[in-house]
């Protein structure tokens, strides 16, 4: 796999979510509700919350949208009820795509994401047609600036499973998701701080794409994020730029 594909996906991805901020503000909204619904108030004992609270900083959401979003998932304010439900599919060239939603009415999500996949040239699949393809796990990027060997010893230290240089420059570490927390800290304990700190379904392998080939799966990637019960999109397929 090209380094440089992926690096570049990194910071697309980046550009993109901070020219959407309105979207990802909604976004982390129905994470920190449902985060708080289902593990407690408590960010310090609730490791999902604390993480969509973390990324509500990095959005530069206000605190006060934080806590009223808590206090809807915690029982304080009444609201709406959102539910998770995952969509996988195929897109181009038999790429495959999880697409995790966040909806209080399955019937419209499930049609409006349907459309998507056909409307752009994928398909939608059964539940787990797609997914053994995948790794749930802690996933960090880091600039290309950083210490290798500085970054690899506190990773890890702290308990990572793995340390990958790209090609193009740039590192990424691989955790466990229920060590993400903990070593999200001790790394910047130790100075490094992550360009994207996430819980993501990895692919196992990836496929390349160029040429009309990419612009296609593009147009099918953002049609599906662009979605408004859609939280997260995660592909085999990288895209070059």
């Amino acid at each position: 796999m090209a380094g440089h594909s992926k690096w570049a996906n990194i910071k697309h991805k980046k550009a993109a979510t901070d020219a959407k901020r309105g979207k990802v503000w909604t976004r982390l909204i129905k994470e920190i509700t449902v985060g708080a619904r289902m593990g407690g108030a408590d960010i310090a004992t609730n490791p999902r919350l604390r993480l969509a609270v973390d990324k509500a900083a990095d959005a530069n959401m206000p605190k006060e949208t934080v806590q009223r979003a808590i206090l809807r998932g915690s029982g304080g304010l009444d609201g709406a009820s959102y539910e998770e439900v995952r969509y996988e599919g195929y897109g181009i060239n038999g790429a495959a795509i999880i697409v995790e939603c966040m909806t209080d009415n399955r019937v419209r999500t499930v049609a409006e994401v349907r459309h998507a996949f056909s409307k752009f040239g994928g398909n939608m699949g059964t539940e787990g047609s797609v997914a053994f393809m995948f790794q749930h796990c802690g996933q960090f990027f880091f600039a290309p600036e950083v210490n290798e060997d500085a970054l690899m010893e506190a990773a890890l230290e702290a308990g990572a499973d793995d340390v990958i240089a790209l090609d193009e420059g740039g590192f990424e570490v691989t955790c466990g998701v229920h060590d993400f927390a903990a070593i999200k800290d001790k790394l910047e304990a130790a100075g490094f701080k992550a360009e994207v700190a996430e819980i993501v379904m990895k692919p196992n392998t990836e496929t390349e794409f160029a040429g009309d080939d990419a612009v296609k799966m593009q147009k099918l990637l953002d049609a599906l994020e662009n979605l408004d019960d859609v939280q997260e999109v995660y592909s085999n397929a990288v895209i070059d730029l």
